[in-house]
């Protein structure tokens, strides 16, 4: 049963955490919101103070200059107020014995004469009082006429609706600053991809490191990431040649000591002891040899030696050869594709890998019910393929521990007994070998036992 997909603001809130480039555009929209938002307060509350008395004098010039244009000898004249209202956005209500006129009936009451709150000082009258709003735009004629001014409503009605422009503004800087941080921080994701590749032991490929001669913190993050990976492998390749040079020691003194076991007198109170011997030093040698062949594959200067091979003939020889010391491998199960392609491969170092897994199989199912099973079908990866999978019946291993399975000398269970298992070379040697031939190697729980699949591609 699937799990119930997140709600969208969930899903926001988990990219969010996960993301550095979000959560830095976001601090700097909330930043650039609020200083613009401080600045525009301050703003208008510095320029509030004492800007109405300064403007007083100039407004009550400006309607006196409004009402001598529209008086003529001392009359109000219609058809100057109805000019002066079509060339500025103003209203002009007339009263009086002679002349009753409004320029915008539809408008109840002029706009400067709507109540509006007390000044900001809060002494005395403010602008929005009826008093002072009468004081400052009403102006009366000789012959007894009023005449009102007001603003016209419907001209501030027609100015532009800049909400849409504005919104899509912000959102284009936005995405600019997304991209910019996306583009500053792009050498993280490089270093991730580093970090990765040398963990996986591929210290070919350095990270790339912006401006080398002058990096940031990014660009010096980098390169101390790349000189511990150069560090790291400079240490691997002295390690191993210590141990090929280890190995190549221990053959000789190794091949000394069976021979003098092997001349050893085969009477009974020594045949036991002498056979118990030559099992130690077979797999001491098979030790060795397992090592130098693990150490060559691991080189960078592998050479295979391809050859065509039936892949069903070579498991079948595998399976004979392991029936002859292992008698369990008479009862392995052999399922082949028909007509599988013939690959050219090299037979030794594949012929070691099947001999490591089912060796490995047969081990751990010991008591199991069924037996173990070895399957060899047709995959299509750039060509006809082969994949190999061999699975056993056995207890098989914890999740947490698969990822390191095919790791060198690595043992899941680190209590057990060299009867039970081997050193934890088979595997390992079995991924170098897969990897050699450029195909893959897995490992899963197939519940019950284990199953080790490995790929291999034409060529």
């Amino acid at each position: 049963m699937s799990a119930s997909p997140l709600p969208w603001y969930r899903r926001a809130f988990v990219a969010l955490r996960s993301s550095l480039r979000l959560r830095l555009v976001l601090v700097f929209l909330l930043l650039a919101m609020g200083m613009a938002f401080t600045f525009i307060s301050g703003a208008q509350k510095a320029f509030s103070v004492g800007w109405r008395e300064a403007a007083r004098p100039l407004l009550m010039d400006y309607v006196d200059r409004l009402g001598g244009e529209v008086v003529v000898g001392g009359t109000p004249s219609v058809e100057r107020a109805q000019a002066l209202t079509q060339r500025l956005p103003l209203t002009i209500a007339i009263s009086g014995p002679q002349v009753n006129w409004r320029s915008h009936p539809d408008q109840v009451k002029p706009q400067w004469k709507r109540d509006r709150p007390r000044s900001a000082d809060g002494d005395g009258p403010g602008w929005g009082d009826e008093q002072d709003w009468d004081r400052l735009l009403l102006r009366t004629t000789a012959d007894g006429h009023r005449i009102e001014f007001g603003l016209n409503d419907a001209a501030f009605e027609r100015r532009p609706k800049l909400i849409g422009f504005t919104l899509t503004v912000l959102l284009l800087l936005t995405l600019l600053a997304y991209l910019y941080v996306r583009r500053l921080l792009r050498p993280l994701d490089d270093i991730r991809q580093g970090a990765q590749r040398f963990g996986a032991g591929e210290f070919g490929q350095p990270i790339p490191v912006r401006r080398p001669q002058r990096p940031d913190e990014l660009g010096q993050l980098a390169t101390t990431i790349n000189t511990m990976g150069h560090d790291i492998h400079q240490m691997l390749e002295a390690q191993r040649a210590l141990l090929l040079a280890i190995s190549h020691e221990l053959r000789s003194p190794l091949t000394r000591a069976r021979l003098n076991t092997e001349l050893l007198p085969e009477s009974e109170d020594v045949a036991a002891q002498r056979e118990a011997l030559l099992r130690d030093l077979a797999e001491m040698a098979r030790l060795i040899s397992d090592l130098l062949e693990s150490e060559r594959l691991a080189g960078r200067h592998k050479a295979l030696h391809r050859e065509p091979t039936d892949p069903v003939v070579l498991a079948r020889e595998v399976i004979e050869e392991l029936a002859i010391t292992q008698p369990a491998a008479h009862t392995v199960r052999l399922f082949t594709a028909p007509a599988l392609p013939t690959l050219p491969m090299d037979r030794v170092r594949v012929r070691l890998l099947l001999r490591n897994l089912l060796d490995n199989a047969l081990r751990h199912n010991a008591g199991a019910l069924l037996p173990v099973e070895l399957h060899l079908e047709r995959v299509d990866v750039g060509g006809e393929g082969v994949q190999i999978q061999v699975r056993d019946h056995g207890p098989g291993v914890p999740e947490d521990q698969l990822p390191h399975l095919a790791q060198p000398f690595f043992r899941p269970d680190t209590a057990r007994t060299r009867s039970a298992g081997g050193v934890g070379l088979g595997l390992y040697l079995c991924r170098l070998v897969a990897q050699a031939h450029g195909g893959t190697f897995s490992v899963l729980n197939a519940k019950p036992g284990l199953a080790v699949t490995v790929t291999l591609p034409p060529a």
